[in-house]
């Protein structure tokens, strides 16, 4: 089955309000308005207090997400430090475009360490706070006194189950759910999609009015390609078990059965690769499903475009950036009906919400077998995904936080 040329072909833009419009914000040149907005409310640095940096091993999602900004803040003139654990074997500090990355502690030390420093220190002039809230909280509302505003992606709730034994996740999520969010009732949060936002009202109980949702951009350079000759499904990120990768595996043997030509592909690298690699050779479909680890940019680019859809069967998600990565490549989504998920995706217009499993296999199966189905949800997604800007997103939060500077004059 050969995909028709006009699936490639990009787009005109028609989505914006799809994504809150949030690129309605920017009135001028983005780096211009972003240091007004500093200058104006006395912000001169900003320290971001983060569990992972984007050069850490396993950095996913929200790592793309501080950096792109952080890049932005840069390059508006401010000074920023990234503060985040050090993986084993690694350098204390190093660069990034723009900003600069302190790795003072390890995987869970930076957590008592961060405090520790909060706690013996004085507040410093023109410098502002972003504390990312990765299930595990920094509690800066005891140690910040400057301005801050905290990054939410979701809420971990039954992840903590994924990745520590019973009762240190029954304390996780303890820690998490019941006694953290008292401390944050007067702090401003900022999360990726409505839908995380009613999660983390739901869950953590705080008030909606200090909610905030910003949507992530997409980086550039994701456009649309070539598409594969034969039917090919796409899933990306970091192979954990709270992506249930192996769940997809069993949904693409499935889907097989119905279409022989096809081909699959799940990019990235973690602690299930080799259960995964055995669950492929159970099957026996070693030569159509590949796992070929972690590719780089160019990859990742090309792999999207060649693809007719991309999956994702994850159980938690603040957003879903590979989605929206894939639909500014014009590929369409089947993903898991999930917070994070509702926004990236418009069911019925830029892919389909299906449970893994039976559902999943079902709604795949009607994107690779229509055509004129799976071009218009091209187009679609394309549209939406151009209304995504990381420019935008970075404006908004500054914004934010220029808010709180100017009540803590």
């Amino acid at each position: 089955m050969k995909e028709d040329a006009s699936s490639v072909v990009p787009v005109s833009a028609t989505g914006a309000a799809d994504t809150a419009d949030t690129s309605a914000i920017l009135r001028s040149d983005p780096r211009t308005e972003m240091a007004e907005l500093a200058a104006a409310s006395g912000i001169s640095s900003v320290e971001i207090i983060a569990w992972r940096d984007a050069g850490h091993p396993e950095a996913g999602g929200s790592e793309v997400h501080s950096a792109r900004i952080a890049e932005r803040w840069a390059g508006a003139g401010l000074d920023v430090q990234v503060i985040a654990s050090r993986p084993d074997g690694a350098s204390r500090d190093w660069a990034g475009d723009g900003y600069s990355v302190s790795r003072p502690a390890g995987r869970y030390g930076i957590f008592p360490s961060t405090l520790a420093r909060g706690a013996r220190r004085r507040p410093i002039p023109g410098r502002a706070t972003v504390e990312i809230w990765n299930g595990m909280p920094f509690l800066t509302p005891l140690w910040a006194s400057q301005p801050r505003v905290v990054l939410l992606h979701h809420v971990h709730d039954r992840m903590w189950d994924t990745v520590l034994p019973g009762p240190l996740a029954a304390a996780g999520r303890i820690l998490e759910t019941k006694l953290a969010p008292p401390l944050y009732r007067h702090t401003r949060l900022v999360t990726l999609s409505a839908s995380s936002k009613l999660d983390i009202v739901r869950r953590l109980g705080l008030d909606p009015s200090k909610v905030d949702v910003v949507p992530p951009g997409v980086d550039e350079g994701f456009e649309p390609g070539q598409r594969s000759r034969v039917p090919l499904v796409v899933a990306v990120g970091r192979l954990v078990p709270y992506k249930r990768f192996d769940a997809l595996v069993e949904v693409m043997v499935a889907l097989k059965a119905r279409h022989p030509e096809l081909k699959a592909v799940i990019a990235g690298d973690g602690s299930q690769k080799a259960h995964l690699e055995a669950l492929v050779a159970a099957h026996g479909a070693q030569g159509w499903l590949s796992l070929p680890g972690r590719v780089e940019p160019a990859e990742l680019v090309r792999l999207y475009q060649r693809a007719w859809v991309v999956a994702s069967s994850s159980a938690f998600e603040g957003w879903g950036l590979t989605i929206s990565e894939a639909a500014a490549c014009a590929t369409p989504a089947v993903a898991s009906p999930i917070a994070g998920h509702f926004d990236a995706v418009d069911d019925g217009r830029t892919g389909f919400l299906a449970e893994p499993g039976e559902e999943m296999v079902a709604r795949l199966d009607l994107l690779l077998s229509d055509p004129a189905l799976r071009r218009r949800m091209q187009r679609n997604a394309r549209s939406k995904a151009r209304g995504l800007s990381w420019d935008a997103a970075a404006t908004s939060i500054l914004r934010i936080l220029a808010e709180q500077a100017t009540l803590c004059r």
